[in-house]
């Protein structure tokens, strides 16, 4: 069976920043793409990062680019989200997922497996 569990999520102040991470378990981890997602309030959920199985690309939403970075240790089954300079709009719940596409606009329809989603608060 397939988990992904998030951590590493809370209440941050603008400016400030958080690292989140997905540990997997159940599949071969270092075969698979991994993505960060998020659902602000009351919308819909949005693709954040993707990082291919590779480790070697990555895709990012415009509006955290050059804020947010992907990463993946294979040896540990985690994968992980650094935010830095976090604004209020940042503010969601935020899903890992492991899929087997990896894209350079990331597709939740990818994504076969996904976590349980930890918060992500950003006050002004």
């Amino acid at each position: 069976q397939v988990q992904l569990v998030e951590s590493g999520g809370g209440l941050v102040q603008a400016g400030g920043s958080l690292r989140l991470s997905c540990a997997a378990s159940g599949r071969t981890f270092s075969r698979w793409a991994m993505g960060w997602f998020r659902q602000p309030p009351g919308k819909e959920r949005e693709p954040v990062a993707a990082i291919r199985w590779s480790g070697d690309r990555t895709a990012y939403a415009d509006s955290v680019k050059g804020r947010f970075t992907i990463s993946r240790d294979d040896a540990e089954n985690t994968v992980y989200l650094q935010m830095n300079s976090l604004k209020p709009e940042d503010t969601a719940v935020y899903y890992c997922a492991s899929g087997y596409r990896y894209s350079s606009v990331p597709n939740s329809d990818d994504y076969d497996y996904w976590g349980q989603g930890t918060q992500v608060t950003v006050s002004s």
